[in-house]
């Protein structure tokens, strides 16, 4: 039984990710690297740099004022 096409393209936009061990010079640790290599669309990351349909930072601040989880940092500083 085969992938079908969709789940195909699924993991071909998938991140690679690979995982080494080595122990460190002196012998002591284990050293755990860890790679993440996405391949992406140049047109993608022209968008994301341009800003195109990004909300402004002023509105995200403003929502996050009116959440009752969130606590500022000057607030926190205050009840110290």
């Amino acid at each position: 039984m085969g992938l079908t096409n969709k789940k195909e393209e699924q993991l071909r936009r998938m991140p690679i990710i690979e995982t080494k061990f080595r122990k460190s010079k002196d012998g002591k640790y284990l050293v755990h690297t860890t790679y993440i290599t996405t391949i992406r669309p140049i047109a993608y990351f022209e968008k994301v740099v341009s800003g195109e349909g990004t909300v402004d930072d002023v509105e995200i601040q403003h929502k996050l004022a009116d959440d009752p989880l969130v606590t500022q940092g000057e607030d926190l500083l205050a009840e110290n």
